[in-house]
């Protein structure tokens, strides 16, 4: 049987499998079947270069296979999937002055120095009681409110 396929699988046959299954990847997503296919490229013009039996052009697939899609895991996966759509850390040192008094648990609002997520005033919380003039900053972001605490003096 081996010597069947050695004799009746050619070079192309690898690097259409490979082809093949590089476009079955755009299905996908999942980099796996990319690693198969590029691998049965590579076969296939190895074969082309050098003629090995199909035995060994099989084992030879398997390994690289293998190598590639571990090499492309290592790469792709330290992307994160969570996101912070909508909200951003961006400008949580950003001191702002009471513009309308904040009592405990009561909205109030504040004129931020810098914009903060594309505005400087925002109504504002606090656990504090914070007058008019006072000095804060940003505790956290919680959809269109945000928490203050007032800076020390």
């Amino acid at each position: 049987m081996i010597e069947f396929l050695t004799q009746t699988i050619s070079w192309w046959h690898w690097v259409i499998l490979g082809i093949l299954l590089i476009i079955a990847e755009m299905g996908t997503g999942t980099f796996i079947l990319l690693g198969f296919g590029l691998a049965a490229i590579a076969v296939g013009f190895i074969d082309l270069i050098l003629p090995i039996s199909f035995l060994f052009q099989l084992i030879f697939w398997i390994i690289l296979a293998i190598t590639l899609v571990g090499i492309l895991f290592k790469y792709f996966k330290k992307q994160t999937i969570s996101s912070s759509t909508g909200q951003s850390d961006h400008g949580f040192d950003t001191q702002g002055t009471v513009t309308k008094d904040i009592e405990p648990h009561h909205r109030g609002e504040v004129h931020f120095d810098h914009p903060v997520l594309g505005n400087t005033l925002w109504h504002a919380s606090s656990d504090h009681k914070l007058k008019t003039g006072d000095r804060v900053g940003i505790e956290a972001v919680n959809g269109q409110l945000i928490k203050v605490v007032p800076l020390d003096k």
